[in-house]
């Protein structure tokens, strides 16, 4: 019998800062999509707050806190990130396994914002896009999930296959932002 290994999207990267920010790979535990069933989105957040102390986001938002959290992720798509889903949510939702198919990383500092609008075309700026608002968009030529989690640190997800992508794309906009304040 092989033993199999398992590994991080990115292969458990070191942190990178460029100026000053920095970009690191993040472990959210299990990933789960919710769609709750026709007429159960009320019933899919009092059993997700049962179960899971949180309530299902509403459009363009994210609950819960680090280590158990629900991210808005289109229409009446929810992923849970973080618990195994509760059994009793297949009753009122599509529930499905997303584990494997997300690279998760953390981009902080007083700069994320201007690295981010390098590679988006949404407004990412503290007074349009706070904490705990979450946005589907493109991330350069990706689609991704980009969640604000403070002031200086973003919440940003892309499919698996593209997680080498994302990080050489983020560190290129890093370096253009350090090397703008002369940082870098």
């Amino acid at each position: 019998m092989v033993d199999l290994i398992a590994k991080t999207p990115l292969l458990s990267m070191k942190p990178v800062k460029i100026g000053a920010v920095t970009l690191s790979e993040v472990d959210l535990g299990v990933l789960t999509s919710l769609a709750p069933y026709r007429g159960r989105d009320k019933d899919l957040s009092i059993a997700l707050k049962a179960a899971h102390g949180m309530t299902l986001p509403g459009p363009g938002k994210a609950t819960g806190k680090a280590g158990a959290r629900a991210i808005w992720f289109g229409n009446r798509a929810v992923l849970l990130a973080g618990p195994a889903p509760e059994a009793a949510l297949g009753e009122i939702a599509a529930v499905v396994d997303q584990s494997d198919a997300w690279t998760a990383v953390r981009l902080e500092g007083p700069e994320a914002d201007q690295v981010l609008a390098r590679l988006t075309p949404i407004d990412l700026r503290a007074s349009a896009f706070r904490r705990g608002h979450t946005a589907r968009t493109d991330l350069q030529h990706m689609m991704a999930s980009i969640t604000r989690l403070s002031d200086q640190v973003f919440l940003i997800l892309v499919f698996r296959s593209m997680g080498d992508t994302l990080v050489h794309d983020l560190c290129g906009a890093m370096e253009g932002v350090a090397a703008r304040q002369g940082g870098g």
